[in-house]
């Protein structure tokens, strides 16, 4: 698919829209294990795309389709080349729009789409780095998508289309256990078409953390890390692989061979941000390190391997948590671990990201009870999957996660780490 951005359809069947029809011819034939086009609706596909009813449900031998749960409802608001309206446009007038006429692939997919509420799309694929390309809009209505992958990473910031209007999202995202997993959800969502294309030579952003950088599960939400709203912040050229998991320290990490694996991925060009500490300083011999002596020792293992590998590691301070003196100044529960990382840094020469400092500032504006928004503080009801409330000063909920990840995007740019930088939306 071509760039599809336009206020009403007369306006695509110009130039945009005729793109659109090129891409299309050029892009049949092309190995299906390479290139996957869905066209979501009801009704035939376009030519070259795979249909995607509503209800298109997945089966191990199709390799795709809508999983059990959510709700999937389709629109065909498609006008027959003689320019009476078929479907659900059947007795609407709308001034001005013109369908150029044979053009049906490009009015299938503007013209018919799925809305699907809470439900997971789900595509079988080999393992490894692609890039999807979303297309949504609706003729007569406003839209509002929200989309996240594998359940709880936000991939792209909420999507939004006005009536007739017609546009294509991109990003990027590494598939594991040989399966992508779609959420959609939103005010008003609409799918129109996906397109997903292999690209194993897409930057990649490594992250190796903790439960407060972790990709939370969907059971878990509002719970997140904000290494999962990362992805969010950018381009489709960079794809955000988060290794971070919760409970871990610098040294159980590498210990249970997590940094191997993901050091079996990385290459050239690519970077590793690193953040541990919280459970470095948990009185756990298998988890505990000491901030003067094994605490640096094990996070210059993350350093050495990247630089082995020619990639770029990043630093990052420990994130702070929520507790706060009688004078409502933040009190630090860190201690020598966080200069600890700073000294590292300034002796290795790599990038530092101070998220304590940050974190430490956020939270001190918003204050003791401000803050509270940002972390696992709820009530009794607020949320189904903490029916009896939760009261949480160390992990965040997604509006915090959110924040927090937006922080480490701020300090991207503050540091002018290319072409990470280039490719912040």
């Amino acid at each position: 698919m071509k760039s599809v951005e336009a206020a009403d359809l007369s306006a695509a069947s110009g130039g945009q829209a005729q793109n659109i029809g090129k891409q299309a011819e050029l892009d049949r034939g092309l190995p299906r294990t390479d290139d996957w086009r869905f066209d979501f609706g009801p009704g035939a596909a376009a030519e070259g795309y795979r249909a995607v009813g509503p209800d298109c449900r997945y089966d191990a031998d199709k390799g795709y389709g809508f999983e059990d749960g959510g709700s999937v409802y389709g629109r065909d608001r498609r006008l027959q080349e003689d320019g009476a309206m078929s479907g659900d446009m059947a007795g609407t007038n709308i001034p001005g729009t013109n369908i150029p006429g044979g053009d049906t692939g490009l009015s299938r997919l503007r013209g018919s789409f799925c809305i699907p509420l809470g439900a997971v799309f789900r595509v079988d694929l080999p393992d490894g780095t692609y890039r999807v390309t979303l297309l949504t809009g609706d003729e007569l209505a406003d839209t509002h998508t929200l989309v996240k992958a594998g359940g709880s990473k936000r991939i792209l910031p909420p999507v939004r289309t006005a009536a007739g209007q017609f546009v294509e999202h991109r990003f990027a995202v590494q598939v594991y256990g040989s399966t992508l997993r779609l959420a959609f959800a939103g005010k008003a969502p609409r799918v129109n078409a996906l397109e997903i294309v292999s690209s194993p030579n897409t930057l990649t952003l490594f992250l190796a953390g903790d439960s407060t950088v972790t990709d939370q599960p969907a059971s878990g939400y509002p719970y997140a890390g904000w290494g999962q709203m990362l992805p969010a912040l950018f381009k489709h050229d960079v794809c955000v692989d988060n290794h971070a998991v919760s409970g871990r320290s610098s040294r159980s990490f590498i210990e249970e061979g997590r940094l191997d694996v993901l050091m079996s991925r990385m290459k050239a060009g690519d970077f590793l941000l690193i953040q541990f500490g919280h459970n470095d300083e948990k009185a756990d011999p298998r988890r505990s390190t000491d901030p003067h002596t094994t605490y640096k020792e094990y996070l210059r293992r993350y350093i050495d391997a990247a630089l082995a590998v020619k990639a770029q590691p990043v630093l990052i301070t420990p994130v702070q948590r929520r507790y706060f003196d009688a004078e409502g100044r933040l009190a630090d529960t860190h201690g020598e671990y966080v200069p600890a990382v700073c000294e590292l840094a300034a002796e290795c020469g790599v990038p530092l990201i101070d998220l304590a400092e940050k974190t430490r500032a956020l939270l001190e504006q918003a204050g003791p009870e401000g803050s509270k928004e940002l972390f696992m503080w709820t009530l009794p009801g607020e949320y189904m999957n903490f029916p009896a409330g939760m009261e949480d000063n160390t992990h965040f909920q997604e509006t915090g996660a959110a924040r927090i990840a937006g922080l480490v995007a701020e300090a991207v740019r503050e540091l002018q780490l290319q072409p990470l930088l280039m490719y912040l939306r």
